[in-house]
Parts: C-alpha cells; structure tokens; sequence
C-alpha cells in the first residue's frame, strides 16, 4: 500500500493568507481613492469615488474569508502535497532567476538559458536537442522583436558586444 505524500499547507491556511493579502490591497487602494478625492463633487464624481467603493466591497468579502474561515470546523483539505510543490519549484525557481538573469545578461541570453534549461532538466529532452531548440527560438525572437518590429528590450554585454 503505497503511502500519498504529505501535505505542506491545508486549504484553510491559505484561504486566510489569501484573504489577508486582498484586505491588504483592498486597505491600500481604499487608502488611495480617498486621497485623490472619493466624494461626489459639483460635477459629479471624483476620480477616486468609484474605486474606494469597489475596495470597501473587496475588504468586506476579504473578512467574509477570514471569518468563515476561522469559523470553519473540522479538518483542513489538503491545498498542495510535497510532491506537488517540488513541481512547481522546478517552474518558479528558474523563472524567478530568469527574471533575474534578465537584469543582468538581457532577456535574449536569459531566455536561451531559461528554454534550455526547462527543456533538458524538466523535459528531459537531450542537451543536444534542449540547446538547438534553445538557439533557434532566442534567434526568432531576436529578429522578430529587434529587427523586424524594432522593440526595445532588455539587453546584456552580448547584444552590446554585437552592436544592438
């Protein structure tokens, strides 16, 4: 009988968590809206009437979540297992680093290292196949976006070297 791996977090932890995060905004665009004027004027509206209402009702369904789920008896769901999670580590590290990488290198090298990579370590493709499929798409993108649309994006030491 095979063993089902177990849990990093329950529903109702994250129901919370997630409910407290759009309190949070909802607070800070609540905050907003009332500096910039959320009162009826003369004319009609100002610019931020709209929106602080809409964030008092985002606040008010965030306490919903937060209430209903303290209230909440019994056991917890499972929201995510280890394994689960191990999975999309391999997909949030890389693309944090990418993101990263991209301040640094340009997003034509990062991109190279970032579908090269995916393709060999989680696809587990050949690192033959991973780098060919790698070179061929960062040049496509760099003579889509570069040359062919002239779109400005971010670059490294190599494209300075090359001349772009």
């Amino acid at each position: 009988m095979s063993q089902s791996p177990r849990p990093v977090v329950g529903t109702r932890s994250v129901d919370i968590v997630v409910s407290l995060l759009i309190l949070a905004l909802a607070c800070l665009l609540g905050w907003d809206s009332w500096r910039i004027g959320a009162s009826w004027a003369s004319d009609g509206p100002q610019a931020g009437y709209f929106p602080f209402y809409l964030s008092v009702v985002m606040g008010l369904a965030a306490i919903w979540g937060i209430v209903s789920q303290v209230l909440k008896r019994g056991i917890s769901g499972e929201f995510v297992n280890a394994e689960q999670f191990g999975r999309v580590l391999k997909v949030l590290v890389p693309t944090i680093a990418f993101c990263l990488a991209t301040q640094y290198v340009g997003i034509y090298v990062s991109s190279f290292l970032l579908v090269a990579g995916f393709m060999w370590l989680v696809g587990s493709l050949s690192p033959v196949t991973s780098l060919v499929t790698a070179a061929v798409f960062t040049v496509a993108m760099f003579v889509t976006f570069e040359i062919a649309f002239h779109v400005i994006m971010p670059k490294g030491p190599l494209e300075a070297a090359l001349g772009f």
